[in-house]
């Protein structure tokens, strides 16, 4: 005769696991759907982002407004050294250009600090200006 106590063991495993495969089902059947409607939302995401680059494109810039300004100004010291010495002008001059102090200039082509929103439109502006341009802009400032 078999062990009572192996018996009632093995009979307790077997209620366990019935009982947890009960509780679980439904959980693993919930988990399961949710994936897929990540997905689905994920999938969903993607093709409005796509369509917005796509309308992004056929709109018309605003009233006033250029292509230029909708990109982000980014400033590199090099760059500002290389402009004044392409402009051939002075820190003094290029500074009274930007309307702005030689010393901002210096630390600004140091690396020291930047310079802020409006000053980088200037300097924008003052990129596409040839040396004539620019000497006569000085001029017109005295």
């Amino acid at each position: 005769m078999p062990n009572i106590a192996s018996l009632l063991k093995d009979e307790i495993t077997r209620l366990c696991r019935k009982e947890l495969r009960a509780q679980l089902d439904p959980v693993r059947n919930a988990s399961a759907g949710y994936r897929k409607e990540i997905a689905q939302l994920k999938r969903r995401i993607d093709q409005l982002e796509r369509q917005g680059r796509k309308l992004q494109k056929q709109v018309p810039p605003a009233q006033g407004q250029s292509i230029e300004e909708d990109r982000k100004l980014r400033f590199v010291a090099k760059g500002l050294v290389s402009l004044r010495k392409r402009l051939g002008l002075s820190i003094e001059a290029f500074a009274k250009l930007l309307h702005v102090s030689p010393q901002s200039i210096y630390n600004w082509q140091t690396g020291k600090t930047t310079p802020q929103r409006a000053q980088l439109e200037k300097l924008a502006s003052i990129r596409s200006l040839g040396k004539r341009e620019a000497a006569a802009l000085l001029n017109a400032a005295d």
